[in-house]
């Protein structure tokens, strides 16, 4: 037997050193050792690539981001073609498979990072002429970037200048309003008003730089800078309430909605950011399948609850299934432990003990039901159910439309297995590719639960059926509204009334569905995102389990483990049956493999 002799000199045989090792061990708690969970990220041979690009393009947008810039402009786009090149010059083919996967991945997100670049500089061009006094504002910011020596008179009288240009532009365009609101749309009065304020903002930061500092300065400047900065904050204001608010003024639909449609060559430019190979007409088709699929299992349901073919009345009944107000908290943690029971049950996929450990409720406010008439979710679940402050018929519409079987599709789809298992495990495994985030993860796999667990019986009850199927009509109607907004073919109030009408929405639900689908605040696709990229992970999950090569916990688990991208990208690190030249370009159908049946 060999001897070890410790840091401080202690010396023991491997006898005892192999007793301690054992007593240490049994005193560890066993859920500390968890093989599925213990493992963090996972590093690939492009990770210092990474690294040096975050590095670099955070320089780089810090200090090249004066508006209107042709000099930033052209400088990022420069840095984003030399960073293909760079990525050009590694040797693809002696990757691992996910460093190919990350080459693809960063490939795509440089590619169409520049082509959003070159956009915006094509939209500040429609605007500037608006702006005639951008050039000598850019100019002057340019140089104090130089760190050229600043001569407080010479720069007084080129800020009394600008403000001569500016109070020539604010007259002109009040003396002609009635033909600017025909010539300027919304969008560009929108973006050019945005711009007058990054410019006013700029003009106050490059002051600042000298105020107090350089007396001789301050004293040339302070004043012509200052009515600089006036006269840019009434231009704005002008262009704000006589061209923006204007515009504003004609909603496209009920309760003030509006939203502004993209068309279909930005929707196609969307889609291939996704790595999605169908065109939006396609994808309308698809959800059209899947909300007949839907409709046949709604009768269903109907008819086991004694109402025939009326499926509204068995969804009204089903509504009217609600807690009373201030239970909804002890429903949310009754229904979250259902479901992780469920899972684990059937080994379905590693719920980490801490994850279930850490979630919380909120409640959300009134306002904010607004927009969110439902649950959101992550470690956090903000519950949606009716406040003293409501109206009363808001009231009644909460709570129906948040019900017992209503709620029980969408506690899961929140919290475990969906986006609060997701974000704790993006956090811990290739935690770097959450640069790629993308919704048709993110939503698409919390819906891909949804349909998995109706394959596998959770619904106990015609009841329960109708909640799940209520959630899957209103994914389908998600892409036929979004879509058909975006491509100009429904406007607001008839997604509104086909909300109503087709899912069985309360009006004021509906009305909050659409408010959030168009203002903006979600990319164009995100709502479509849901049901497609459920329908890939499904077709996906059919593929490797059908076929026997993964039980479905480690599909499971190797889906969370590879982080919040594209799903065609999710299944190239899967499938090994899928070629990934240097060259690779998205081509999956997945709509018949991951259809409903």
């Amino acid at each position: 037997m060999g001897f070890v002799q410790l840091v401080h000199g202690e010396v023991i045989d491997m006898k005892r050193m192999m007793m301690l090792l054992g007593a240490l061990l049994v005193t560890i708690p066993i859920r500390a050792v968890e093989p599925e969970v213990a493992v963090s990220d996972v590093s690939t041979g492009l990770r210092p690539f990474f690294e040096r690009y975050d590095a670099d393009r955070g320089n780089l947008d810090r200090f090249y981001n004066i508006p209107l810039s042709k000099n930033d402009h052209q400088r990022k786009l420069d840095f984003y073609k030399e960073q293909l090149g760079a990525l050009g010059k590694i040797d693809f083919e002696g990757l691992s498979r996910a460093g190919q996967v990350d080459y693809l991945l960063l490939r795509n997100e440089i590619v169409h990072t520049r082509k959003r670049i070159l956009k915006e500089g094509a939209l500040d061009a429609e605007v500037v002429s608006l702006l005639p006094f951008w050039e000598p504002i850019v100019k002057q910011l340019e140089s104090h970037r130089r760190l050229e020596v600043a001569d407080g008179k010479r720069v007084a009288a080129h800020m009394e200048n600008i403000e001569g240009l500016i109070s020539a532009a604010h007259s002109r365009l009040d003396g002609s309003l009635k033909e600017a609101r025909k010539t300027w749309g919304k969008d560009k009065a929108a973006r050019a008003h945005r711009r007058v304020r990054d410019l006013d903002r700029a003009v106050s930061n490059w002051f600042r730089f000298y105020n107090g500092y350089s007396p001789l300065f301050s004293w040339w400047v302070k004043r012509p800078a200052g009515r600089v900065n006036e006269a840019l904050g009434e231009y704005a204001k002008l262009i704000k309430e006589q061209l923006v608010d204007r515009a504003n003024k004609k909603p496209q639909g009920p309760d003030g909605l509006v939203g502004d449609p993209i068309g279909a060559e930005k929707l196609l430019e969307e889609l291939e950011r996704e790595m999605v190979a169908y065109t939006p007409a396609e994808l309308v088709q698809i959800a059209r399948r899947e909300f007949a699929w839907c409709d046949r299992e709604m009768a269903k349901a109907s008819r086991a609850l004694g109402y025939g073919d009326d499926w509204r009345k068995a969804q009204d009944h089903v509504k009217n299934l609600h807690v009373k107000p201030g239970d909804q908290p002890k429903l949310i943690k009754e229904l979250a432990l259902e479901a992780e029971k469920f899972l684990e049950e059937r080994k379905l996929l590693t719920i980490p003990p801490l994850c279930k450990e850490t979630w919380r409720i909120q409640m959300m406010s009134a306002d904010r039901q607004r927009v969110n008439p439902y649950f959101t979710g992550g470690e956090v679940i903000s519950v949606s159910f009716p406040t003293d402050e409501m109206a009363h018929k808001d009231k009644l519409m909460s709570m129906r439309g948040n019900n017992i079987h209503f709620s029980r599709a969408t506690v899961h789809h929140e919290l475990i297995p969906g986006h609060h298992l997701q974000g704790f495990m993006t956090a811990r495994y290739r935690a770097y590719r959450r640069r790629f985030n993308t919704p048709f993860w993110t939503e698409g796999w919390a819906l891909y639960w949804e349909m998995r667990l109706w394959d596998l019986e959770f619904p106990k009850s015609p009841e329960d059926r109708i909640g799940m199927l209520f959630w899957r009509k209103h994914r389908c109607a998600r892409i036929i509204f979004s879509l058909g907004f975006h491509l100009g073919t429904m406007k607001a109030g008839e997604a509104v009334d086909f909300l109503v009408e087709r899912v069985g929405h309360e009006r004021r639900n509906a009305t909050a569905e659409v408010r959030r689908s168009i203002q903006g605040g979600y990319s164009p696709l995100y709502q479509a995102a849901y049901m497609l990229g459920a329908l890939q992970i499904r077709a996906l999950q059919r593929k490797l389990v059908g076929e026997g090569k993964m039980t479905d916990r480690q599909f499971h688990d190797a889906v969370l483990r590879q982080n919040s991208i594209p799903i065609e990208m999710l299944r190239a690190a899967l499938d090994r049956d899928v070629k990934l030249p240097r060259d690779y370009k998205p081509g999956w159908k997945f709509a018949k493999d991951g259809g409903s049946r």
